[in-house]
């Protein structure tokens, strides 16, 4: 799917290079028509996800629970205007944008934008923290994620050049 004009604008606006995709390997991540709430994030800020996602996610923090895991949600759906509000707030103290997108997925390529992604922490434990492997939690992750179809998009030297992110999953229909 090619990225929209308003797409390629920001991209310009935030010297993202015309050849992302190719260079990352990320494929563009269309806004969902069917976001479902899901509950607040551990800051207090309603978040949404794709209906399927959202039901996904419900037994998965069920069945966690279940086992005495409490996942906490740290963001689900980001839209890409918010996504582009993120990078600029990097720029604006002083991060290069090749160093950016080693952590923030281009405006239009974060799993985040499909409705499918969640980052996640748990009690004791800062959010969006490599330290998450270190918890219950991220073992627990590790073992029981992917019966609910969720999976690790960026392990440790992934292939889109992503820096490791224990915090992060995505739900796949095709993985269950």
């Amino acid at each position: 799917m090619e990225i929209d004009a308003s797409l390629r604008a920001y991209h310009a606006q935030l010297g993202i290079p015309p050849d992302y995709s190719e260079s990352t390997r990320l494929h563009f991540q269309p806004t969902p028509d069917n976001l479902v709430d899901i509950g607040l994030d551990c800051y207090g800020r309603p978040q949404k996800l794709r209906a399927d996602a959202a039901t996904a996610w419900e037994a998965m923090r069920l069945a966690a629970a279940n086992d005495s895991i409490e996942l906490l949600i740290v963001s689900a759906f980001r839209s890409p205007e918010y996504q582009v509000e993120v990078i600029r707030r990097q720029l604006d103290i002083g991060k290069s944008i090749d160093d950016i997108l080693t952590r923030v997925a281009a405006p239009g390529f974060s799993e985040h934008h499909s409705g499918c992604a969640l980052d996640l922490t748990t009690p004791g434990y800062e959010a969006v923290e490599e330290e998450f492997e270190n918890s219950p939690a991220f073992t627990w992750l590790l073992a029981f994620a992917p019966i609910h179809g969720f999976l690790l998009s960026y392990p440790r030297n992934n292939p889109f050049g992503v820096t490791y992110e224990p915090w992060h999953w995505c739900f796949s229909s095709e993985v269950r």
